[in-house]
């Protein structure tokens, strides 16, 4: 009986923790980095960790690599799944997609004795009226009102770009643009940590829904969803919410 009951209870058990995803992470506080304990740790972190137990699978963290990498093995199946994913047509050819788990927000940031010479602006074709210079991530989806402007930004070279938002901070500090351009909680960690003020503007360029991307290849539809299924009871239950408010992002 008792050699019974095991079977049973290991027969209940392993279908369930069969489901090992592999991800890849990026260090980019606050979603993914190590903390003073060389802990990997951050919002999009946790809120996978909490996600994924409650679905019953099982995460396995990979080296981390840098974006382009990443996205070349996880669409040769090397991986299971991308994080803070927009949904577009052509990554439904090789993706399935969450719900959403958190919303990104783009914004735009100056220096705060520069503020009020910006404060009215609510486009980028405001930026291109009052000539104004920008700073921007070198790579990025950050609006139709953004893609439209770039040309002239482009031609008129007040726009100049960045690898990474530590070293769009210091080209902001150093007054090699009036304005900085990203992700906004990624753009306010990183000035706390470098001790640079940086106050937002009120217009906000791109606002969208982020999903976790799952490898059309590497994973099932059952297991999409059960991750949807634990998505929707941990922003019903309030848990979701807790993990992002401990980090400060919506």
């Amino acid at each position: 009986m008792r050699l019974l009951l095991t079977a049973l209870l290991f027969q209940l058990v392993i279908p369930a923790w069969a489901c090992t995803l592999r991800l890849a992470p990026e260090e980019w506080p606050p979603y993914f980095y190590h903390n003073d304990k060389a802990v990997l740790t951050g919002v999009d972190y946790d809120l996978l960790v909490a996600i994924l137990s409650h679905a019953g699978c099982a995460l396995q963290v990979e080296k981390e690599m840098p974006p382009a990498r990443r996205n070349v093995l996880f669409q040769q199946g090397k991986l299971d799944l991308l994080m803070a994913a927009s949904l577009t047509e052509e990554r439904r050819g090789y993706a399935r997609f969450s719900l959403p788990y958190r919303q990104e927000t783009v914004g735009l940031f100056t220096l705060p004795e520069k503020l009020d010479k910006f404060r009215r602006i609510d486009s980028f074709q405001g930026i291109v009226a009052q000539r104004v210079s920008l700073l921007a991530p070198r790579l990025g989806y950050y609006g139709d009102d953004y893609e439209r402007a770039l040309p002239l930004l482009n031609a008129e070279g007040r726009r100049s770009t960045f690898g990474t938002f530590e070293q769009g901070i210091k080209m902001l500090e150093a007054g090699r643009g009036d304005l900085i351009m990203g992700d906004a909680n990624a753009l306010r960690h990183i000035a706390r940590a470098q001790n640079v003020k940086i106050a937002p503007l009120a217009y906000i360029p791109y606002r969208a829904p982020v999903h976790i991307m799952l490898n059309a290849a590497s994973t099932t539809q059952a297991q999409l969803t059960r991750i949807n299924h634990a998505i929707a009871q941990l922003e019903q239950n309030g848990a979701l919410a807790a993990i992002r408010a401990r980090y400060g992002v919506n």
